[in-house]
C-alpha cells in the first residue's frame, strides 16, 4: 500500500490536484467559521463552493513549469504564501470586521506598533491553516515525493485555460445576483463572497494599481462634475449660530474607538463616562446624538481627513498612506490663512499613519509627537502614551501657540485590545465570556476621566473661556464579530440593521459663552467641518466640501458610509437590504432609492477629487495653496513657527 501511495503521488498531477482540494477545503472552512459573508440564497452557496477553484488552479499551475523537486519545492512556496495571505485576513477580519487590501501591505510602517492587536486575536487553533504546507513539507523532506517528470505545455496551457472558464463562469453567475459587481466595489465583502478570497486579492491589486496612475492623467475639467454636484448640495449657516466662536480657539479631540452606546450607560450602577454624560447637559456645549463614523480602513486617519477636508476617506486603503502629498485645503491651512497658529500633539511617533507627511499638506504648522513627551514605562501602553499623562505634558504646548490657535490631540488608551495595566482605573466589567467587550468599559472609563482631567487643566490655565473643544469619537471599537457579548450588554438581538445604529459616535462641541443644546440631527464626521468653521464666522461656499453644516437649518441628513451602505432618520441602507428607522423592518427598495442615489454619487465625486489630485486645479478666492515645503517637524517644534523664507519672497 505504502508502494501505491508512492506511486500515485509521483504521478504529475497527483500532487497538484490533491494540494488544490486541501486549499478549497480549508479555503471553504475559512469562509463558514471566520468571515461573515451574509449568504443569502442558493446562487450565493453555490458560489461559495466554486469561487476558489480559479485562483487556485492560476496559481498553483505556475508550480508545473518546474520539474523534477524543484516542482514540489514550488507548490510548498505557493501553498505558504496562500496559506499565509488567508491567514492574514482571517486575523485582520477579526478586528477590522474588513479583508486587507494592497496597500494597507505596501504601507506597512504601522505593522509593527498594531502588532499587540494582532498577537491578541491569534488562537492556538490557527495552526489549522498551515497543516497542507507542513504536509507538503513532509513529503518531500522525507523523499515520498521523487522528482517529477515535465509536462507538456499544451496540458499546462489546458490548466489556466480552465482557470479562466471557471472564473468566467464564477463571474458571469455572480452578475445574475448582483449586477455590476466589479464596478460597485465599494463593500470588499461581496467581492470576497462572490468572487473568493484570492480572486479578490487580485482585482484590489488591479484596483490600486489603476487608482495610483489617475492623477497623471487628470486635468482641471474633472472638476466640473464635482463642482456642480458641490453647489447643488451646499447648505446655508444657520445665522443663529454663524460667528458665535470668532476669533476662539479650537481644540480637536479624537476620542479612540469611543461610540455612543458608552454615553448614559451604567455598569452595575456606576456611571461609564460621568464627565461626558455632564456635558450631555452642559448649557455651553452641543451635544449631537444622531452622528455616524464614516471612516474606511484608515481608521483613526480616515478621521483626522474628514475633520480637516470634509472629503470622503478612500474605498481601499487611507488617504494617509495613498494620498498624503495631494493638494488639500484642509481646515488647519484655512484657519492658519486667518491668523491662526496651527498645531497637532500626539503621544506616538509622528510617522505612524504617514502624519508627518499628511500634517505638511493639511497646513499644520506644528506637530509634537512622542518625542516630546516622558515616555517612561509607567506612562506608555499599547500605542503609546496614557491618556492622562499625555493630556497633562500637553498643557505647556498648548499654553506656548499663539492665539488664537487651532490644535488636534489624539488619545489612545481605548484601543483595542482594550486593557489597562493595574491600577489605572477601579470600574466594573460586564463580566460577559468577551474580553474586548468587558475590557472596553474599563478604558473608555480611564479616557473620561482624563478628558474631564484636561478641561479642569484648561480652566486653570485660562484657556478654557476663549477656546472651543470638539471632541468626537473616530470609529468603532467594538465590531460585529463580538455581537454575542453585546447583545448581552446592550439587551437585544445584534443584527444587521442593530450593527448599523452602533456605528454611532458621540460628538460635543464645547463653546464657552455660546448657547448650546442637544441636536439629535442625522450626520456623520463629514459634516463638522463646516459645523465648526461656520462657528467660527469663516464662510465656506468658496471650497470643495462634500458635508453640510450640523447646526444649518437645512443640513441634509443622508450619512453615506465607505461602504457604500447609508442612513437617514427614515431608513437604514445595509448590503442593499432597506429598513424603517427605527423599528428595523425590511422595507421596499424603493424607500431606498433616492438616498442611495445620492450616497453613490457623492462617493464617488470624492473619490475623483482624492484620486486625481483635483484640488490642485482648483483655488478658492482668498485661499493660497498650501507649501508642503513649509513645514517642517524635525527641528525644535517649541520654538516660533517660521515659514520658507523662499516661499515667502515668492508669495510676495
Amino acid at each position: 500500500m505504502r508502494e501505491q501511495l508512492k506511486g500515485h503521488l509521483n504521478n504529475p498531477w497527483t500532487l497538484f490536484f490533491g494540494v488544490i482540494l486541501l486549499f478549497w477545503l480549508k479555503t471553504y472552512a475559512v469562509y463558514q467559521t471566520e468571515f461573515q459573508l451574509g449568504i443569502k440564497n442558493v446562487m450565493q452557496s453555490f458560489l461559495l463552493i466554486l469561487n476558489p477553484i480559479s485562483s487556485l488552479l492560476l496559481f498553483f499551475g505556475l508550480a508545473l513549469f518546474f520539474k523534477g523537486r524543484k516542482r514540489a519545492w514550488a507548490i510548498l512556496i505557493i501553498d505558504f504564501l496562500l496559506s499565509f495571505v488567508l491567514y492574514a485576513n482571517v486575523v485582520y477580519y477579526r478586528f477590522f470586521n474588513d479583508f486587507i487590501t494592497l496597500p494597507t501591505v505596501l504601507h506597512s510602517n504601522d505593522a509593527g506598533e498594531l502588532k499587540d492587536s494582532a498577537f491578541a486575536l491569534m488562537q492556538v487553533s490557527d495552526v489549522f491553516y498551515f497543516v497542507d504546507t507542513l504536509l507538503i513539507l513532509g513529503l518531500i523532506l522525507f523523499k515520498v515525493v521523487k522528482p517529477q517528470a515535465p509536462i507538456q505545455k499544451k496540458k499546462i496551457g489546458l490548466v489556466f485555460a480552465a482557470a479562466a472558464i471557471f472564473f468566467t463562469v464564477n463571474l458571469g453567475l455572480a452578475e445574475t445576483d448582483r449586477p455590476q459587481l466589479l464596478t460597485r466595489s465599494f463593500d470588499r465583502t461581496y467581492l470576497v463572497k462572490y468572487l473568493g478570497q484570492f480572486n479578490y486579492q487580485i482585482f484590489d491589486a488591479v484596483t490600486t494599481i489603476k487608482s495610483s496612475s489617475q492623477s497623471a492623467f487628470a486635468s482641471s475639467d474633472d472638476l466640473t462634475d464635482v463642482r456642480n454636484f458641490v453647489e447643488a448640495n451646499r447648505t446655508e449657516p444657520n445665522p443663529e449660530y454663524f460667528g458665535k466662536a470668532e476669533g476662539m480657539n479650537v481644540v480637536y479631540i479624537s476620542l479612540e474607538s469611543l461610540q455612543s452606546f458608552v454615553i448614559g450607560k451604567e455598569i452595575d450602577g456606576q456611571e461609564v463616562t460621568p464627565f461626558l454624560n455632564s456635558l450631555v447637559e452642559d448649557q455651553n456645549t452641543f451635544y449631537f446624538d444622531n452622528i455616524f463614523h464614516q471612516v474606511g480602513q484608515g481608521k483613526t486617519s480616515d478621521a483626522e481627513f474628514m475633520m480637516a477636508n470634509s472629503l470622503y476617506p478612500l474605498p481601499s486603503g487611507s488617504v494617509a498612506m495613498e494620498k498624503a502629498r495631494n493638494t488639500y485645503q484642509a481646515q488647519p491651512a484655512i484657519l492658519e490663512q486667518k491668523g491662526y497658529s496651527t498645531a497637532s500633539l500626539h503621544g506616538n511617533g509622528k510617522t505612524f499613519w504617514n502624519r508627518d507627511e499628511l500634517y505638511k499638506s493639511f497646513g499644520i504648522q506644528k506637530f509634537f509627537d512622542a518625542s516630546y513627551y516622558d515616555m517612561n514605562e509607567e506612562d506608555v501602553h499599547n500605542y503609546g502614551l496614557k491618556d492622562k499623562p499625555f493630556f497633562e505634558q500637553s498643557m505647556p504646548y498648548l499654553e506656548s501657540l499663539e492665539q488664537p490657535f487651532h490644535a488636534k490631540m489624539l488619545t489612545l488608551s481605548n484601543h483595542h485590545p482594550f486593557t489597562m495595566d493595574e491600577g489605572d482605573v477601579d470600574f466594573p466589567t460586564p463580566e460577559t465570556d468577551d474580553s474586548v467587550v468587558n475590557g472596553y468599559f474599563q478604558t473608555a472609563k480611564y479616557m473620561d476621566e482624563s478628558i474631564e482631567q484636561f478641561f479642569n487643566d484648561l480652566k486653570e490655565s485660562g484657556l478654557y473661556d476663549n477656546t472651543v473643544i470638539v471632541m468626537y469619537g473616530d470609529h468603532y471599537g467594538i465590531s460585529n464579530n463580538h455581537n454575542s457579548a453585546m447583545e448581552e450588554v446592550m439587551g437585544k438581538e445584534m443584527n444587521p440593521y442593530e450593527n448599523a445604529q452602533l456605528q454611532r459616535v458621540p460628538l460635543f462641541i464645547t463653546a464657552p459663552g455660546v448657547e448650546g443644546k442637544q441636536v439629535h440631527k442625522y450626520g456623520g464626521h463629514m459634516d463638522i467641518r463646516d459645523t465648526v468653521l461656520h462657528l467660527l464666522g469663516v464662510e465656506t461656499d468658496e471650497f470643495i466640501t462634500f458635508g453640510s453644516d450640523l447646526l444649518s437649518e437645512d443640513h441634509r441628513e443622508i450619512v453615506p458610509f465607505r461602504n457604500g451602505d447609508f442612513v437617514t432618520p427614515e431608513v437604514t441602507s445595509v448590503n442593499e437590504q432597506c429598513y424603517a428607522n427605527p423599528t428595523g423592518e425590511k422595507v421596499d427598495a424603493e424607500a431606498c432609492e433616492q438616498a442611495g442615489k445620492f450616497a453613490k454619487e457623492s462617493l464617488e465625486l470624492s473619490d475623483k477629487v482624492v484620486y486625481g489630485d483635483l484640488l490642485r486645479f482648483y483655488e478658492p478666492e482668498g485661499f493660497k495653496p498650501v507649501n508642503r515645503d513649509d513645514y517642517n517637524y524635525t527641528v525644535d517644534q517649541t520654538k516660533p513657527f517660521q515659514e520658507n523664507p523662499e516661499h515667502e519672497k515668492e508669495q510676495k
